[in-house]
């Protein structure tokens, strides 16, 4: 079968199309996927580098979510080990969910990991409280745009995005977004507070790392919580000082959606209410780019070049 498959780390350049083994259904509970599609997401091009929190073993083919055909004919959308970007996936019967009609593939891959991200960053982590503040980092991305309309959803008082262009900045205030802030503004403490109004803010779902997360962290109000998701800054995060914490009786969380997958009941939960949601047309998962299998260097490209909004399919 035709898969990406990287034999050395590195940028976009390590993903190849090759022709691989098609994988083989050994284990209980494991099944093999026709794939329709699959999805990128910010930690693969992490995995193709290897700066991911799980190191990455050589050669692996990456993709941790497909939307594929089971055997018994139901479409499914399903989380993986790996393997997703190629025409065959093995997944787990306990990691899948059915597709209804009404439903994409673009917008069930937009939901099945960066959804559920979105969701447990504002209901698990942050435990979000009706009216407060959120500020979404990267908010033209797959997690931010959803984590928009969901922190309106749930009950924020105002929503607060931050991106890097206008382009971004204008889908997240259409997505319901109050204000939007500019990425690169020079003082992004001060520039977070001017769009709460003036005051500090509630929460924060980051994932950039470095100076972002400590402008973030500088902006938070009393009981005020960040939630550290991710680091596509590449600059890691600069050390905490717990006695700053306790001055403001903050909070620094970090998140990783490998620690809900331990736990299948709240991935349940979250998928339930997620695909309710779109089909009651309360959600919109955005897809903003959809390539050939062949062209996953250029996704890869794209997404760390901040070309692309919402969420990115690979089709085989």
């Amino acid at each position: 079968m035709r898969a990406i498959q990287i034999t050395e780390f590195g940028g976009p350049e390590v993903l190849v199309l090759r022709d691989v083994p098609e994988p083989v259904a050994a284990g209980e509970g494991m099944v093999v996927l026709d794939v329709e599609a699959a999805g990128v997401n910010y930690a693969d091009t992490h995995q193709a580098d290897d700066t991911y929190l799980a190191p990455a073993r050589l050669p692996l083919i990456p993709g941790a979510e497909v939307v594929g055909i089971r055997d018994d004919g139901r479409r499914v959308v399903a989380l993986l080990a790996g393997g997703g970007y190629a025409e065959r996936a093995l997944a787990s019967r306990d990691a899948m969910w059915e597709v209804p009609d009404g439903v994409s593939d673009g917008q069930a891959l937009a939901l099945v990991l960066q959804g559920t991200t979105a969701w447990h960053l504002l209901r698990t982590s942050a435990q979000l409280r009706e009216g407060e503040s959120v500020v979404v980092h990267a908010a033209g991305g797959g997690v931010g745009t959803l984590a928009v309309q969901l922190a309106r959803r749930f009950g924020a008082g105002r929503v607060i995005a931050v991106a890097s262009t206008e382009e971004k900045r204008e889908l997240a205030l259409r997505l319901g977004a109050d204000a939007a802030v500019d990425a690169g503004a020079e003082d992004l403490t001060a520039a977070l507070r001017e769009a709460n109004d003036g005051a500090r803010v509630d929460v924060v779902l980051e994932m950039v790392g470095g100076e972002t997360f400590a402008a973030s962290l500088a902006a938070l109000a009393p009981f005020g919580r960040l939630v550290h998701f991710g680091q596509a800054g590449r600059a890691g995060a600069p050390a905490v000082d717990p006695g700053r914490l306790m001055a403001r009786s903050a909070a620094v969380v970090g998140f990783w959606l490998v620690h809900v997958l331990q736990r299948p009941e709240l991935m349940t939960a979250a998928m339930h209410d997620l695909v309710g949601a779109v089909l009651d047309g309360e959600l919109e998962p955005v897809v903003g780019g959809t390539y050939p299998l062949e062209d996953a260097r250029r996704a890869h490209e794209d997404l760390r070049a901040r070309r692309t909004v919402g969420k990115l399919v690979l089709v085989p």
